[in-house]
């Protein structure tokens, strides 16, 4: 995303001419090529104004406050591909091992953007998160690893994610599928309809301190929903505190006191019912340093 490319010659309308030649050349290169090129560079970048008008969006509530906020790198390009385990198999028990595909997108690099510098950021670069049954995400930074899980019917769903822990939010940046894992009786019921509305939760985790304790984010994940101030929408309710979010977006978070901090979310109709689904109520905590 830094590699850009200024020159300045005295004739630089014979070098101009030989860069857009090179350029037009260029788009003939492999797909393979063009994806390892532009992996690393956003397509599209929101405007000030965009941006600032979702920070006017900003709730605030017994000193917590909650802003979205929509300027991180674009990276709508991104597609990754979950090759193994196929969804529904059955793999033997123990160490299960996942394979990925991945294209317009470079595990390990920087993110950048005004955001990284401002919340916790993995000094390892960009990652996929792989959460089984919406417990706490393992965080991998190569397209195969394995990791153990019980014997029995899992629900994994694997997505792109930013250095600083951002999801990547469109169709293409995720994966949502059932694996079985050893040879048990499979249950009478998938334990999660994965054509229906789903939602699973990504960030705070862990323990926060220093810079990193000032703005925290809140992101997590929908599937087969999307939320509108008429239709469905999350309720978080952090310490106690309740806030209706009514767009999929990340959140700063701040205000929030050292010690044990809670968050709960659930994926509510605009009625503010609970919806079905195993996951679409969590309630998960997190730790401020003193």
């Amino acid at each position: 995303m830094k590699n850009r490319f200024v020159s300045w010659l005295p004739t630089g309308l014979p070098l101009a001419l030989g860069l857009l030649a090179a350029t037009a050349c260029d788009t003939s290169r492999s797909s393979t090529d063009a994806a390892a090129s532009n992996s690393n560079v956003p397509t599209t970048t929101p405007s000030v104004a965009q941006n600032s008008a979702m920070k006017a969006d900003a709730m605030e509530k017994n000193g917590i406050r909650l802003t979205p906020f929509s300027d991180s790198p674009k990276f709508p390009e991104a597609q990754m591909r979950l090759i193994s385990p196929v969804a529904g198999s059955t793999v033997p028990s123990g160490e299960v091992r996942f394979n990925y595909q991945i294209s317009n997108f470079i595990l390990t690099k920087m993110s950048g953007g005004p955001e990284m510098a401002q919340m916790a950021n993995s000094a390892k670069g960009q990652h996929i998160h792989n959460i089984v049954d919406n417990m706490p995400y393992t965080a991998h930074y190569e397209t195969t690893f394995s990791k153990p899980m019980a014997d029995g019917q899992h629900v994994v769903l694997s997505f792109l994610s930013r250095s600083y822990h951002e999801s990547l939010k469109h169709r293409g940046a995720y994966d949502l599928r059932i694996v079985n894992v050893g040879n048990g009786p499979a249950p009478a019921e998938p334990i999660i309809d994965v054509n229906k509305p789903n939602m699973f939760y990504s960030r705070p985790k862990d323990t926060y301190s220093g810079a990193d304790a000032k703005k925290i984010m809140l992101d997590f994940y929908l599937v087969n929903t999307t939320l509108d101030s008429g239709g469905n929408k999350v309720r978080a309710t952090i310490n106690g505190t309740e806030f209706m979010i009514d767009q999929w977006a990340p959140f700063q978070m701040e205000g929030l006191p050292a010690g044990e901090n809670t968050v709960k979310l659930e994926l509510v109709d605009n009625s503010g019912t609970l919806l079905p689904g195993p996951y679409n109520s969590v309630t998960r905590t997190f730790t401020v340093a003193p």
